[in-house]
């Protein structure tokens, strides 16, 4: 199977079966990075070392027969608007570029308790101010159908990411269109939750009652997968609904 094109469900079906491991997987997505990441540029930041050690390990769990997480061994990419411990989380601006939080967003938390690979941290309009991912302060991002082209922000980067098949799922954020416009034009699928769905806390805010966390996917079916497994109550999120979270995704169990 071509893991690269293969969607975020095909792919825990097959690192489930055994078909593929984590590290072959994980590996591919680094590979076809190090090949077209320098014409696309939707990472600000990338940890190869870390990601590939993550996924030996989850190997070596799945071998030794440990309970893993819902999304074990499915590299993924974060907006760079969310707080990650220890790494940089800079929301595209040069005003924090040295800033490693001392806390993961508990959208960071729940991927890694659901032992998903986080490959990088996206690039997007500074601060999630603009609509294009030209507003970076760092450099700007394309889209990967056609380089002189936009792909359209504030989550240019996870969406870019998505297109250019650089990892299996993304976290973008949407106030006014973050995530549906960036996902519109660079044909992928992505979603802004309702407001409480997923919890915002260790979320750089924009517009508070607006912004939302949410998941940018090839598929409607890969979108519901990433949602189910960052949705749900925050008690450290004032906002956060306390509503059970259904059971999105039914084809990987």
């Amino acid at each position: 199977m071509s893991l690269v094109n293969s969607t975020a469900c095909e792919l825990l079906r097959a690192l489930q079966s055994g078909q593929q491991t984590a590290v072959e997987t994980v590996r591919a997505f680094l590979d076809r990075i190090d090949r077209y990441e320098p014409r696309v540029k939707a990472f600000l930041y990338i940890d190869a070392q870390a990601a590939l050690e993550q996924a030996e390990q989850i190997d070596r769990r799945r071998r030794n027969g440990h309970r893993l997480g819902r999304l074990a061994g499915l590299p993924v990419a974060v907006k760079d608007v969310l707080c990650a411990k220890d790494q940089p989380t800079t929301c595209a601006s040069r005003m924090l570029a040295t800033f490693r939080p001392p806390y993961d967003a508990t959208a960071i938390a729940r991927l890694k308790a659901a032992d998903a690979v986080i490959i990088g941290r996206t690039n997007m309009d500074e601060f999630a101010m603009g609509g294009s991912n030209e507003n970076s302060a760092f450099f700007p991002t394309h889209n990967p159908w056609n380089t002189d082209c936009i792909p359209g922000g504030s989550s240019g980067g996870s969406a870019a990411c998505v297109a250019a098949r650089f990892a299996a799922g993304a976290l973008g954020s949407d106030t006014g269109g973050s995530i549906r416009s960036p996902s519109a034009l660079c044909g992928v699928t992505g979603l802004k939750p309702s407001y409480g769905r997923v919890s915002r806390f260790g979320l750089i805010a924009f517009a508070s009652s607006l912004d939302q966390v949410g998941p940018i996917a090839q598929t409607a079916e890969d979108a519901a997968l990433l949602l189910e497994a960052v949705a749900g109550y925050d008690p450290q999120d004032s906002t956060s609904a306390d509503i059970p979270v259904p059971p999105y995704s039914q084809t990987v169990r």
